[in-house]
């Protein structure tokens, strides 16, 4: 192999690592437009955070154990009011 061809080889191993280091500066910068826009799409949704959910659902579940305690307390009621008529 002469000295030409050995500094051929070195000239093409330099272009294409300098095409991967530009091609991944690329893949960086398109990752990056990539989730601003999916983030200001799930901003445009309205949608809520896992936190929020969870606590809504705790609410939810209190709410409804609150209305069976009602439900009974009523239903006992009617039951005395029923039977001292």
């Amino acid at each position: 192999m002469t000295q030409y061809d050995s500094r051929l080889l070195d000239d093409v191993a330099k272009l294409f690592t300098s095409a991967a280091g530009a091609a991944q500066g690329v893949r960086h910068e398109i990752e990056a437009i990539v989730k601003g826009q999916a983030e200001r799409l799930i901003a445009d949704l309205d949608l809520v955070s896992r936190e929020e959910f969870e606590a809504v659902q705790a609410m939810a579940a209190r709410a409804r154990e609150e209305n069976e305690t009602l439900k009974e307390r009523i239903a006992a009621l009617e039951a005395m009011a029923s039977s001292q008529s």
